[in-house]
């Protein structure tokens, strides 16, 4: 498969729902008593406690509020993006950003259970990170699950993992979170996690790192024992700088209001920082997350959320975009980015990039007249001469005009952009707006008509195509499709298309988007498959059910030309 979440389970195992009238009794006590549930209330805290932030520089905690240098609040708004499974989608920084993130939390690996990522790949993903004005929340998830999943890996590795990046992370306090491991316990004994969080913590402040460092809860995140709760003052306390946020993941476990604002206002009650370091919207058959409550209680009590994810999850109902695509947010990613309380309404840049402040009213120039080029059946390649702005332009939009509106259909971060899924032989007008970091959109540029082709084609059938399966279990299978182009001339954007006999059907496809009419299959490429060069090769993967009998397509086209099977 093609996973961006191989270790952590996005249902809830058959044993946690067993303590789920213990987490709404902890919630219920919790919002009488917070002061129980959080080890003791602020007024309870010792003399020899350390001040919020006292010796942290850059964003830092202050009154249980996460602040920037100059003392300016900051909520955090943006997703999770899995960097250390695909990291060649480096444009992913950047496209978030246009769809109006401030921060981003990026997946790394201290090479416990993945590939490391080593010092030079952390150094330009905070590079990516300040280029496109985003906060930069920086986690190992090598740790997750641990105690219960076996290859999970500690908090303490974790910590020499960071330690070992100091001269990486020196001097980026003002734009970089260390989150020192992903979901650090499993189920088993949640208790254990309060004593390698706390020494995990002071190992880092002993080896001399001054950025604000986030943790995770238990169960898997979600703390449904209340562990991270009881213990949380606990462990704010142990660390010298008072420079700590507490994370919380929001999944099945959280699927009523009063779960979500009774966990959330103790802690800021208790004026402990908190944020929702992943939630999820999309029901699964353990309950469905109430995203509502979580983004309306987090705007109301100024709390940061950071949704999961961008792409590439092995179940992609919680893609927020498909393929990595900023053109084809799924249903949750328009929640997340365009939907009440989201991204778009709520998120505001920090204020050490300068310019996008709220206070920023100036539109962008309107972009050039596009034009077009690579004119297929399906799709178009349109570009535009930039657009100017007082502080800088961050993304454009593509808007399909009808009727005196616009649709977006596309969107980018440069002057170009394709458009797929188009008819053929038919006419569309197209129009480019600008946007700039505080949201401000440009008069729509001049308009392009276009008529796509009655039908393209792949001359000669210069195509090969290899079909394999790559494992099978009962009702499934995951299959690989190698796409070459034999041909002397780049192919693309291409429509590839078989047929099933025996009944399958495509679940999830990665590297393409698949539509299927009974057997019939149609491929779309993805954005990063869409040219074939000359004597190159694409590899298509997916998922499906299946029968008893799964026999391989017989035949495939390209672009409506027969293409030699192999």
């Amino acid at each position: 498969m093609r996973p961006a979440r191989r270790d952590t389970p996005r249902t809830l195992p058959a044993r946690l729902l067993t303590g789920l009238a213990a987490l709404i009794g902890l919630v219920v006590v919790g919002a009488l008593c917070p002061g129980a549930a959080l080890a003791q209330s602020p007024a309870a805290r010792s003399a020899a406690a350390p001040s919020p932030g006292a010796q942290a520089a850059g964003l830092h905690i202050s009154d249980g509020r996460l602040l920037e240098g100059n003392g300016n609040d900051f909520v955090m708004r943006g997703v999770n993006h899995a960097h250390t499974w695909y990291p060649g989608e480096t444009q992913s920084l950047a496209d978030v950003k246009a769809l109006g993130a401030n921060s981003v939390r990026v997946v790394l690996s201290d090479g416990h259970r993945w590939s490391e990522n080593g010092p030079a790949d952390v150094a330009a993903v905070i590079e990516q990170c300040k280029a496109n004005r985003l906060i930069c929340v920086l986690e190992v998830h090598d740790t997750t699950g641990y105690g219960e999943d076996a290859a999970a890996g500690t908090l303490d590795h974790a910590a020499d993992y960071w330690i070992g990046l100091k001269d990486v992370l020196a001097g980026q306090e003002d734009y970089v979170i260390v989150n020192i491991g992903n979901e650090p316990w499993g189920n088993t004994d949640p208790a254990g996690w309060t004593e390698p969080t706390t020494a995990a913590v002071k190992k880092l402040r002993a080896a001399g790192l001054q950025h604000t460092i986030m943790v995770d809860a238990p169960n898997w995140g979600q703390d449904w024992q209340g562990v991270m709760r009881a213990n949380a003052r606990s462990v704010y306390d142990a660390d010298p700088t008072g420079n700590l946020i507490f994370s919380i993941h929001m999944y099945s476990v959280f699927d009523t209001a009063q779960e979500i604002t009774d966990y959330l206002n103790a802690f800021v009650d208790a004026e402990l920082p908190i944020l929702i370091g992943e939630f999820g919207g999309p029901a699964d058959q353990y309950g469905d997350p109430d995203e509502d409550t979580m983004m309306a209680t987090a705007e109301q009590l100024g709390l940061g959320y950071l949704a999961w994810s961008w792409s590439g999850n092995t179940d992609p109902v919680l893609d927020l975009a498909l393929d990595f695509d900023p053109s084809r947010l799924s249903g949750w990613g328009e929640r997340i980015f365009h939907g009440v309380n989201g991204i778009a309404q709520t998120s505001e840049e920090a204020t050490v990039y300068g310019g996008g402040a709220p206070d920023d009213t100036e539109a962008p120039t309107a972009p050039g007249t596009p034009s077009a080029t690579a004119v297929t059946d399906t799709s178009v390649t349109l570009g535009w001469a930039a657009a100017t702005d007082d502080t800088a332009v961050t993304g454009y939009d593509v808007v399909l005009v009808g009727d005196g509106a616009g649709t977006t259909v596309a969107s980018s971060t440069t002057t170009t952009a394709t458009v797929t899924g188009l008819t053929a032989a038919t006419t569309y007008t197209f129009a480019v707006h600008a946007r700039d970091a505080a949201g401000n959109r440009s008069a729509r540029s001049a308009t392009v008509e276009v008529t796509t082709d009655e039908g393209g084609g792949t001359p000669d059938g210069t195509c090969s195509v290899g079909y394999r399966v790559v494992g099978e279990w009962p009702g499934g299978f995951q299959g690989e499709i190698a796409v070459r182009n034999t041909g002397s001339a780049a192919v693309g954007p291409w429509t590839l298309a078989f047929a099933f006999a025996d009944g399958q059907s495509i679940t999830n496809m990665w590297g393409g988007t698949a539509t299927q009419n009974a057997g019939a299959v149609s491929v779309a490429p993805a954005s990063y498959t869409a040219t074939i060069p000359a004597g190159g090769t694409v590899t298509l993967g997916f998922t499906a059910r299946k029968g008893d009998t799964n026999t391989a397509p017989a035949a495939f086209t390209l672009d409506g030309a027969s293409c030699v099977t192999t």
